[in-house]
């Protein structure tokens, strides 16, 4: 096992600047994982880590050695990828092992290898069959099998789970996280999937443009997200975000117009009167009332514990969860109440969380 530092990262295509100096410290046996939406640079990332990508400017360091320039099988990683790259011509013994075939291993060494990585995969049935006569979870296995039992100092995954069904992924996402707390190794994991982020890692770490937005836990970023972005690509459904401006602050709270509506809540130090803001609330965090947000319903998700009910605010969409069963339909005229205490405020122009 080994930390992994990211110093001043950058990479270039040409004259175009796709990763923007990253910085990111992953402790030994930490399992990270990269998040943010298509583009933002996290797969390049993960690439440079495992040395399939050069690196432009900047440091890469796997323990105390810097590895920018080393080739990847000398950065003692494994890297799992979507798209499993098993040989389909061979079992999954054969798979497995390739590896450690190709180091010149020995061959009882390979067999206990293999063996003890198949009883932990649940492979052992399989390892005679080949890749053809496997599941989309077993082939993902098979790919997972073949990375432990190189027993690198570092796991790669690269959106491992997209290829599987919905019920899948959930289940292999619990077994990746298992397969981490018995290996103790330390893993780096991208996904677009913040819900995959949020179940899976130590730490999180926030992409965008190819600059890193928030670095923190899991409930760190869902209950204090450092900006717009932030609260708005963690959790779903998302943070409701309404546009408005700061009125009266008497008191300790303050004015919030809100286009045709007022709404007084909690005013933190650093608000000042006419500053334009963003007020952020869960849909969780919202409720039926008597007054409070005028709304209109559009649409209902029963989900079977939960209703989900998308609203009409003024010209935005607005989002609740109810663990009670409404009796909503689209059309219908209601009020919201916001949970004073679960409020977040945002600069109207930078975007930054307001303390």
């Amino acid at each position: 096992m080994a930390e992994v530092s990211v110093r001043n990262l950058k990479k270039n295509y040409g004259a175009v600047e796709v990763i923007h100096g990253i910085d990111v410290d992953i402790a030994d046996g930490d399992f990270v994982v990269l998040v943010g939406p298509s583009g933002c640079g996290k797969s390049t990332l993960l690439r440079m880590i495992a040395g399939l990508e050069e690196v432009t400017s900047g440091d890469i360091l796997i323990g105390d050695r810097r590895v920018n320039h080393l080739s990847p099988n000398e950065r003692d990683i494994a890297m799992v990828f979507q798209s499993y790259a098993l040989y389909p011509h061979k079992t999954v013994e054969a798979n497995m092992g390739f590896a450690l075939k190709l180091r010149k291993t020995d061959k009882a060494e390979v067999k206990r290898r293999v063996t003890e990585a198949a009883e932990i995969l649940g492979l052992t049935p399989y390892l005679n069959r080949f890749p053809r006569a496997l599941s989309g979870g077993q082939r993902q296995r098979v790919a997972m099998g073949r990375a432990i039992v190189r027993d690198p100092q570092v796991f790669l995954f690269d959106e491992p789970l997209s290829n599987l069904d919905a019920k899948l992924r959930v289940q292999m996402r619990t077994e990746i996280r298992e397969l981490h707390l018995r290996l103790k190794t330390t893993t780096v994991y991208v996904t677009h999937d913040q819900i995959e982020a949020m179940t899976m890692a130590d730490k999180i770490v926030v992409l965008n443009g190819g600059n890193v937005e928030q670095i923190g836990s899991p409930l760190d970023l869902y209950d204090r997200p450092d900006n717009r972005f932030v609260a708005s690509f963690i959790g779903s459904p998302s943070m409701n975000l309404i546009d408005g401006t700061v009125g009266e602050i008497a008191d300790g709270t303050a004015n919030l117009t809100l286009g045709a509506l007022t709404l007084t809540v909690p005013a933190p130090s650093a608000l000042a009167q006419g500053q334009t803001i963003t007020l952020g609330v869960r849909p969780e965090h919202l409720s039926l009332s008597e007054a409070g947000l005028p709304v209109k319903v559009r649409v209902v998700e029963p989900t079977g514990s939960e209703i989900h009910v998308v609203f009409q605010f003024q010209d935005q969409e607005v989002t609740a969860i109810f663990r009670d069963r409404h009796p909503l339909s689209p059309g219908d005229h209601v009020h919201l109440a916001l949970d004073m205490s679960q409020l977040h405020l945002f600069d109207g122009e930078t975007g930054a969380r307001i303390a």
